[in-house]
Parts: structure tokens; sequence; C-alpha cells
């Protein structure tokens, strides 16, 4: 059975492609490498013995998205990873945002809506549930006015994907809302490895303990936790991948009822900034040099998932702790500092 992995060399991507192929799938892989390297390819083959079909190009070039499906009639399912992802780089850059992930989507989705039967599964994020009024934020929680670009091309995608299946009975979807992806594959073969600036905490502390950074920033210590910086669900990554996994094998099956479908994906429980960075301390043995500065635009105070819903309906679970993941990510970050 043929899928394509859409942005399948990135972070999340290429661990799923892991999980996939090692679950008998086909596996074909499209990526532009803005913030990916081919050299991934080898990490996915090195864990599973198996070469990931490759194509390089960006799926906001037309003209290439309708040449890829007229080549490859016989994908069954499609995850859709490809999008900007950063919440501070959105602030900065709406316009790249608001192009790269929804018209890339929207392409994708004409493609798939003409198939007699597709399977969808969207990378959603807790962005858009915003500041929720509630936690554990369960998928019953209101989507709230976006907080950046990045989150509101997540809500809109969402609407643009249910748009689709009510006039679509022959496309299904899921869109996973998870938290905050981090750690490596326990291989150390692939892991996170931003190009540039790392946007996200947990290569910025990696990138510190081993002095490619000279100094962590926390944005702010002023919200109102128990030590004052943001809270977040941090969940690892393989975890998320196998997510990946269950929801394709249930839109397959066809066991949903509807043929759209939301599910929150993340560990349940919030760490703080400084938890996570104790915690690191802890595992790698290291003393982190990092600074209190201002707080940082588009940030909330606190999201932490109810997983309730994804551990009863696909029957999955995040297994690995913060300490496991974060142990994952400095491994990763030796192996390939070195």
């Amino acid at each position: 059975m043929k899928i394509l992995v859409t942005g399948g060399l990135g972070f999340i991507g290429s661990h799923t492609v892991v999980e996939l192929q090692n679950s008998g799938y086909e596996v074909i892989i499209i990526d532009n490498c803005s913030n990916s390297s081919t050299d991934v390819i080898k990490g996915i083959v090195s864990i599973t013995g198996k070469q990931p079909i490759f194509e390089q190009f960006d799926l906001r070039e037309k003209n290439k998205v309708d040449d890829f499906f007229s080549r490859h009639t016989d994908i069954e399912g499609v995850i859709h990873f490809a999008a900007s992802k950063a919440v501070g780089e959105s602030v900065e850059k709406p316009l790249l945002y608001y192009e790269n992930n929804i018209a890339t989507l929207v392409y994708i989705l004409q493609h798939l809506s003409l198939k007699a039967s597709s399977s969808f599964i969207f990378s959603s994020s807790c962005t858009v549930y915003g500041q929720a009024d509630e936690l554990p934020i369960t998928e019953n929680a209101p989507v709230k006015i976006a907080e950046s670009p990045y989150g509101n091309t997540k809500q809109i995608g969402e609407e643009i994907i249910q748009d689709t299946c009510k006039v679509t009975p022959n496309l299904k979807a899921i869109a996973l809302r998870y938290f905050n992806p981090i750690g490596a594959h326990p291989s150390a073969e692939i892991g996170e490895l931003p190009i540039g600036v790392p946007q996200n905490l947990i290569p910025y502390i990696t990138q510190t303990a081993i002095g490619l950074r000279e100094q962590l920033s926390v944005f702010g210590n002023d919200y109102p936790t128990s030590d004052g910086t943001c809270i977040r669900d941090y969940i690892h990554v393989v975890d998320l991948a196998k997510a990946h996994v269950v929801a394709l094998q249930r839109l397959l099956e066809d066991k949903n009822s509807t043929n759209y479908e939301v599910f929150n994906v993340g560990t349940g429980t919030g760490s703080s900034v400084l938890e996570v960075i104790k915690s690191f301390e802890k595992v790698s043995e290291e003393k982190l040099n990092y600074k209190i500065v201002n707080r940082r635009e588009g940030d909330i105070t606190a999201a932490y998932a109810d997983t309730t819903k994804a551990n009863h309906e696909l029957g999955w679970q995040a297994k690995s702790s913060l300490d496991d993941a974060l142990s994952s990510a400095w491994k990763w970050e030796k192996k390939v500092r070195t």
C-alpha cells in the first residue's frame, strides 16, 4: 500500500516515515528541503532497511503537484506535514506562511477529491485552541482567534479539509492536533536538525549545551504559572509518529463514524520551560547557560492535552517521559556535532 508523506524529510515527517515503513507501507516522500536534508534518507534506510521513494520539489508549484499525481495514481493515503512551522517567524512573515501552508493543502486536496477513495491526515496543532479557557484541553474546546499567523494557518487548514469532506464523501480525513514534539529516534539516526537558528526550544537547548549557541533565551518569567515560565505538553516524536500510523489505519479500515475527525496528540502533562531545562540538565549532566528575556509575541501561557479521545478511539497513548525525550535529543545532538 502506497502512502505519500509530504515534508517527509522533516523532523516529524521522517520519524513517521520510519514507523510507516516498519508497519509495511510503501512510502513516497515529497520535500523541498527548505528545512531538511536528503541526508535524512540515509538515516531512514539505516533504521528500516528500506529505501523510500523521494521526489524533491516545492508543493507551491501547482504544475509539479499536478504532474506528481498524474504519475502516481495508486496512492491510497496522504500524510501532510509540509508547512512552515515557527510561531515567531510567522508573525514577521505572515504572507510566506499563508502561501506555504494554505495553497499547498488546497493543491493536494484538489487531487484527492477526484479519487474514488482517499485517506488524508493533516498535521494540525494545539495552537488552534489559543489560550484555552480550561486545562487540560479537550477536542471540544473552542477554537479561538489565533495568536499568530502560523496558528491561523492551522485553523484555516482544518476548515478547508472539513468543508471539502462535507461535499466529498470519498475523502476521509483526520486532523491530528499535536502539542510540542521533541526528542529523536533512539538509534540517533534521525532527529531534529533545523537549518539556521532553531525556532523551537529543545534544539536551542541542545545546541546551547554543545556550544553551538552562546546562550538560551527564556522568553518571560512573569506568566501566571508556578515558576513564571510558559507551560507546554512535550511529546516524544516517536510516540507522535506512531499516532499517525494508527490514525491512517483507522481511515484505511473505515473505522471512523464520519469522514472528518479531530484528535489531540500529547502526553496530558504540562511542563514549564524551567522544568524542561532542569530535566535536560539532569539527563545530560550539563549545566545550561540561559537568560530570562522579555516575552515573545504570539506565545500563550499554558497548553497541555486531554488525550482521552485518542486513547480510547485510536488505541494510542504516549509512552515516553520528558526525561526519555530529552535524553534522545541530546544523544542525537552529540552524534551530529561529532
